[in-house]
Formats: C-alpha cells, sequence, structure tokens
C-alpha cells in the first residue's frame, strides 16, 4: 500500500506493539498452567481495490485459552458507494484508512470471563479513533466485574472525567441483543469518532487509546490468573456452552466491526475468529 503519514505509522506501530506484549502475556499464563502453547500467526494481504495492505492474525489454543484471538491489520481503498454512506466522513469520498487491533479470547474454564477488546484509528474525510473492550463471563463474579470496570475508569479519569460514564453507556447499549433482551456480559467501555483535529486532537486521542490498551493488559490477566484453577462441574460447561451461543448471535447479527471487516475486504478467518470454536442453542 502507499506510503503512510506519520500519524498513521505511530498508529500502526501502537497497535503491533501492544499485539506482541499481549500475546507475551497470555503466553506467560499457559506457562504458569503447564502449557507449552504459542500463538501460530499468519499473514493475510487485502484483495480488492485501492490500497491494498493487510494484516496477521494470530491465534493460539491451550490449556487456558481454549481459544484466543489477537489481530492486527493496516488496510486501505474505497468503500462501495452505499456502505460509504454510513462511515463517518466517508459520504462524499468513499476513500479509506484503517489500522488496528482485534482481541476476542474464550477461555478452557467456565469460571474465567472471555474478553473483547478492539481499538482502531479510521480516515476518511476526518480522522478518528474508536474501541473499548468488555467482559463477558458465563458465571459473573462481583469482584472481577468491579475490578475490571475500575481499571478503565482510572484509565479514562486520566484523560476526561466524562469519558467514563459516557463510554460505559455506551459500551452497555451497544453490548445488548435486542432479540434475546440481555446484555451480553457485564459490560466495559466503548466509544467512536473521538476525531482529530490538528496534531493535537491527534495526540490527545492517540493517547487515550493506548491507555485503554494498557488497562486491558493491567485488567484482565489478573482475572484469568484469580479463576484459571478453579474446579467446576459438568453443569457449569453447559452454561459456558449456552453463554457462547448468544455472544456468538450478537457477532454474527449486530457487531459493527464483523460487518466493516468483511464490507472491505477483509480476511475472513480473521474478522470470524471471534466466534467460540463450540457453542450450543437449547
Amino acid at each position: 500500500m502507499k506510503p503512510l503519514d506519520p500519524q498513521q505509522q505511530q498508529a500502526r506501530t501502537w497497535f503491533e506493539t501492544l499485539r506482541d506484549r499481549i500475546c507475551a502475556e497470555f503466553e506467560a499464563i499457559e506457562r504458569e498452567a503447564g502449557s507449552d502453547a504459542c500463538f501460530a500467526y499468519t499473514p493475510w494481504d487485502r484483495e480488492g481495490d485501492g490500497d491494498g495492505g493487510g494484516g496477521v492474525r494470530g491465534v493460539m489454543k491451550g490449556k487456558v485459552f481454549e481459544k484466543v484471538g489477537v489481530n492486527v491489520s493496516t488496510v486501505g481503498g474505497a468503500f462501495s458507494p452505499e456502505f460509504a454512506k454510513t462511515i463517518h466522513g466517508a459520504g462524499e469520498n468513499p476513500a479509506f484508512f484503517a489500522t488496528g487491533i482485534s482481541l476476542v479470547a474464550h477461555m478452557a474454564n467456565p469460571h474465567v470471563p472471555a474478553v473483547h477488546m478492539n481499538t482502531r484509528f479510521l480516515v476518511t474525510t476526518k480522522r478518528w479513533f474508536g474501541g473499548g473492550a468488555d467482559l463477558n463471563p458465563p458465571i459473573p463474579y462481583e469482584e472481577d466485574t468491579a475490578f475490571f470496570h475500575e481499571t478503565l475508569k482510572a484509565a479514562c479519569n486520566a484523560h476526561d472525567p466524562d469519558h467514563y460514564p459516557r463510554f460505559r453507556q455506551w459500551a452497555d447499549d451497544y453490548f445488548y441483543i435486542p432479540h434475546r433482551k440481555v446484555h451480553r456480559g457485564v459490560g466495559g467501555i466503548f466509544y467512536d469518532h473521538l476525531d482529530c483535529e490538528g496534531d493535537a486532537g491527534f495526540d490527545a486521542h492517540f493517547a487515550f487509546t493506548r491507555a485503554v490498551g494498557e488497562a486491558f493488559l493491567a485488567a484482565f490477566p489478573p482475572i484469568v490468573r484469580r479463576r484459571m484453577g478453579m474446579a467446576w462441574s459438568e453443569s457449569d460447561k453447559a452454561r459456558q456452552l449456552e453463554w457462547r451461543g448468544r455472544y456468538a448471535e450478537f457477532n454474527l447479527v449486530y457487531d459493527r466491526g464483523t460487518l466493516f471487516g468483511l464490507k472491505t475486504g477483509g480476511n475472513i478467518d480473521a474478522i470470524l475468529m471471534s466466534l467460540p470454536p463450540l457453542a450450543t442453542w437449547s
């Protein structure tokens, strides 16, 4: 693809660095559990029009992480005319650039929550950051929920005291399954369209997006270590598999990231890595 400008390159470098740190931490957890599981990385190139680009799909299947995917991508091109109308800043000009990281972890032990995290930088006629993280426990523990939210809240408050209440509510509204009338988990934060007006706007929103990544690293691994050794029953596993069915429904029917990837020529396996390895429907 064509050379990146300084802002695009800074964002890309951060997302790739964050990927490396997260994967190393997850592999360390597998070692603590007596597993030698490692991430397998598969590069892919974007097909289709325009600037191309691509990414790297990282997947690990281990003792603790039944299936975890950590993907990074940097792509460019043009949206289809109809899809462009739905994208911030693309209504008049369908050209786009996008770089980001996307993570979904499905855990072996039903007491360990699944988790999602995604942050991204997009360029159309506008430039903006978006993303978030949310916790998805089949068997919720208030201690884990509180810790996850407190860590995200601290990251938000360091940048803007209005961020956490606004972005938590946005997550509650977004991570909801209307046809089931249930939330898909215990929430987190979700944000989008943090427009970058000039270098100062970019610097501020890029700093916040980096803080979200750091907060995820501070919040999720301790929860995994707290729960991964707990005994579980067949009824616990059944509850997990049924919950995973709900998770799959949300990602296939409502998730904007899934739609964006499919509409922009992304790698199908990378897009659908969010789906659990096993699930049930009653």
